[in-house]
């Protein structure tokens, strides 16, 4: 058994199933909202998953106000945008509804609207000394498990520096699971998200972290993710596998909030910033290369035989079946930036959880087996 402490209370409730984004308005009811700011996108919008939920909230008796202009990978100009939205709206209850990034700069707003300051200012952990708003959080992908986190992860606009914001006050009380609104996802984002939520689960499994708790979630998180990707890839409207990726997508962000995460997000974060390489694209193709160089620590391989016997050719398998391009020249990243990215790759939060040191030299190493 591991033997790492932890100190873990469940400030989520967790409502899973199909139609339950129609209790929105009752949940926030009973969060005792009256004034609601549903914090969401335009692609969102299109799809009708918004105004659902817009309506089971207005029905409940409720006041929604929309701020729909939340993009990928947010910064620290979105967040001020929403947080304008917010000051005239003055809600008491804050919705969001999307992906990760409709979570994070929800969570961003929240930060600022109830603690004042700037984003910068709450970059770490537990840096929140007031109380913050209730946040109800419907994730229309599977992969984040930002419903299930206490992080806002929001990028410095000037320096493209991804600043993970933390603290239990900014952890939704509420995530609802429906997984008919991952249906409507292009294969792309499907791709893409259920790769996150497959690296949240495998990177889990093993950072200096880990503890006895983040194993149970990293391990029934990498089993329902690694079986049910591929069913979602050639079986789009397949719902039970959508809610098997949801539940898993969900118990590997519980899972990061207990373990944190290691050396495939740290490489993957500069390739966003610099070279707009999706999210979940980067870190899939780094994962393999990360679990291969941490394989090389017997203790470490022990824990990835536990998830499968042969993780990175599995890895490998999964971004095959997903249409993931493997090699980040394919991504468009010129071999002559891999220097630069190794130091922005050292200095990732994420790094220091890593189950083996991983220095900038490392990275390059990573880097080139990836290019």
């Amino acid at each position: 058994m591991n033997t790492n402490a932890f100190d873990w209370h469940s400030r989520t409730r967790v409502v899973f199933g199909s139609g339950s984004a129609g209790r929105a308005g009752e949940l926030a009811r009973e969060l005792g909202g009256q004034r609601a700011l549903l914090v969401t996108d335009p692609g969102i919008v299109k799809a009708g998953h918004a105004s659902l939920v817009q309506s089971a909230i207005t029905k409940a008796g409720l006041n929604v106000t929309v701020f729909d202009r939340v993009h990928e990978n947010p910064t620290t100009r979105d967040v001020d945008d929403c947080l304008a939205a917010a000051r005239a709206a003055r809600p008491d209850i804050i919705v969001a509804v999307g992906g990760g990034s409709s979570m994070d700069t929800a969570k961003g707003c929240n930060f600022l609207l109830t603690n004042g300051g700037r984003m910068q200012d709450y970059w770490g952990v537990g840096k929140a000394s007031k109380a913050m708003l209730p946040l109800i959080a419907v994730p229309t992908t599977a992969g984040t498990g930002s419903e299930c986190q206490s992080f806002a992860l929001i990028a410095d606009e000037q320096t493209h520096l991804k600043m993970a914001c933390g603290d239990p006050k900014a952890a939704a009380r509420v995530a609802i699971l429906d997984p008919v609104l991952t249906v409507t996802q292009p294969q792309a984002v499907t791709a893409a998200t259920g790769l996150d939520a497959v690296t949240h689960a495998v990177e889990t499994a093993v950072t200096r972290k880990r503890n006895a708790l983040s194993a149970v979630f990293s391990r029934e998180a990498f089993r329902l993710v690694s079986v049910n990707l591929p069913r979602v890839m050639v079986a789009p409207d397949d719902l039970d596998a959508r809610a098997a990726m949801q539940v898993g997508a969900a118990m590997a962000g519980a899972a990061i909030e207990n373990s944190m995460l290691g050396a495939a997000h740290s490489a993957a974060n500069p390739l966003t910033a610099r070279f707009n390489v999706v999210h979940g694209d980067a870190v899939a193709a780094m994962l393999p290369h990360v679990v291969r160089f941490n394989a090389q620590d017997a203790a470490t391989r022990a824990l990835y035989d536990e998830l499968s016997p042969r993780l990175a050719d599995l890895l490998d398998e999964l971004l095959a079946a997903a249409g993931v391009v493997p090699r980040l020249r394919d991504h468009g990243v010129p071999r002559e930036a891999i220097p630069q990215l190794a130091e922005e790759a050292a200095r990732q939060w994420t790094a220091q959880f890593n189950p083996r040191p991983v220095t900038a030299a490392d990275f390059v190493q990573l880097y080139e087996g990836c290019w």
